[in-house]
């Protein structure tokens, strides 16, 4: 008995290494002792030995383990069951809860068959150390991943996460039912370059995140990508597939309604949805939005500012007495300012101009003030260079580049050729919309 005491005594003392508790229990009559006490259990009166080991576990779990716990822990107790695992393999574990002060505590279960068939060795191990280690390795984990599939400047996801979504929607189009549906928008930024060119990249960053801002707002039922530079995707689905036509249509309105203002980003897009007669992948669909977003890109591109004031202009509404005083007032700070140079001013709601005397009696102007102007002003421009003066104008009014200066000839009321340098600006009414054009003339 003592030779046995002693090798018990060396069992303990190992597994005392890497066990809190370890409980030494007979299979057939269920005695059992406490040989390594767990502080852990200090206060639940939780006796160190006793007659019946696996019906006092049972009872005593109440006390301390947590309720999603309770019935995995009270199984495992169970004498047959513990019998019929250990008859298998020698040893067996298993994870559950504690609740220890108010605290949840990770807890191990493990239990060992002796060599003698008669006895079972139960040990607990506190792993809350170990279990925070693994969270908070995984947390990094699923945050590495996260950063791998999103966009760092938007914040949407990337073209990695885009590439594993297609794989995704390829197999439900050879799996799934005939009831699968899905849309793609293709979406492009108008004129990025420029704006990373003319302003810096700050400024185009902010654009890119501005649009994200715009396309997700519109789409919020969809997930959207950012593929490229200035390009993003969505994929329609549930009540943004259903709404397509009515949110396609907003996003083109806010477009057209911030190239009027020069508030916002202009997105160019496109819109196809999947076909099962004719589509037999989402490559397919994808090639014809993004065909659509390049033929929405160019009407864009094609649409002037000024068309929003087309229809009065083409009524000849003559401008009233007050319009005109704005005009004149307009004119007059810009006149102050300048000293120099001719300047002119449009109402464009009138299409109606003001003009310097100097400019008027300079180049035989009509006069001062006119309607049409500007069609008045091309009979002076240089045959060779009306291509550079419509450019530059068109470019203005169609909000496709920032206001840059212009250099062409113009001829003067004696037959002789000025060379120009003009600078234009347009000043838009409270809401957005363009109201004057204007600009400053020096010539050589």
């Amino acid at each position: 008995m003592k030779d046995n005491q002693e090798a018990l005594n060396q069992i303990a003392l190992t597994l005392a290494h890497h066990f809190d508790s370890l409980y030494y229990v007979d299979i057939k009559s269920g005695n059992y002792y406490e040989y390594m006490h767990n502080s852990l259990l200090e206060g639940l009166n939780i006796p160190s030995q006793g007659e019946d080991f696996f019906a006092e576990s049972r009872n005593n779990a109440p006390k301390c383990v947590h309720p999603d716990d309770l019935e995995l822990v009270i199984k495992l107790h169970d004498r047959e069951a513990m019998l019929s695992r250990l008859s298998r393999d020698k040893s067996y574990s298993a994870m559950y809860r504690l609740i220890l002060q108010g605290k949840i505590v990770h807890m191990r279960h493990f239990e060992i068959m002796c060599d003698d068939q008669k006895h079972i060795i139960c040990c607990l191990e506190n792993i809350e150390e170990e279990f925070r280690q693994k969270e908070e390795q995984e947390r990094i984990l699923q945050s590495a991943r996260r950063m791998a599939r999103m966009d760092v400047l938007t914040g949407i996801r990337n073209k990695n996460a885009f590439t594993e979504y297609i794989v995704t929607v390829n197999e439900k189009i050879n799996s799934t039912s005939e009831n699968y549906y899905f849309g793609i928008i293709m979406c492009d930024v108008n004129d990025l370059k420029k704006i990373n060119d003319t302003r810096g990249h700050s400024f185009g960053d902010e654009e890119i995140q501005r649009t994200s801002r715009l396309i997700c707002d519109i789409f919020d039922h969809s997930p959207v990508f950012r593929v490229g530079g200035d390009e993003f995707v969505v994929v329609l689905d549930g009540r943004d597939y259903d709404m397509r036509e009515q949110l396609l249509a907003k996003l083109r309105e806010e477009s057209v309604a911030n190239k009027l203002s020069r508030s916002g980003p202009v997105v160019a897009c496109g819109m196809a949805v999947f076909e099962r007669d004719t589509d037999d992948s989402f490559d397919s669909v994808y090639k014809r939005a993004d065909k659509r977003m390049y033929e929405h890109k160019k009407e864009l591109k094609s649409t002037k500012i000024v068309d929003y004031f087309t229809e009065m202009n083409s009524m000849d509404i003559p401008i009233s007495a007050e319009r005109k005083r704005v005009l004149d007032s307009i004119f007059g700070a810009l006149y102050t300012v300048i000293g120099e140079g001719y300047v002119y001013l449009n109402d464009m709601k009138h299409d109606f101009s003001r003009w310097s005397l100097l400019l008027v009696d300079d180049f035989g102007m009509k006069s001062e003030y006119m309607y049409h102007a500007d069609k008045c002003w091309q009979e002076h421009i240089h045959p060779d260079d009306m291509k550079i003066y419509k450019d530059a104008i068109d470019a203005v009014l169609c909000g496709n580049a920032e206001v840059r200066p212009i250099r062409y000839r113009a001829r003067r009321a004696d037959g002789t050729y000025a060379v120009c340098h003009t600078r234009g600006f347009v000043l838009s009414d409270k809401d957005g919309n363009p109201e004057y054009f204007g600009g400053i003339i020096v010539t050589e």
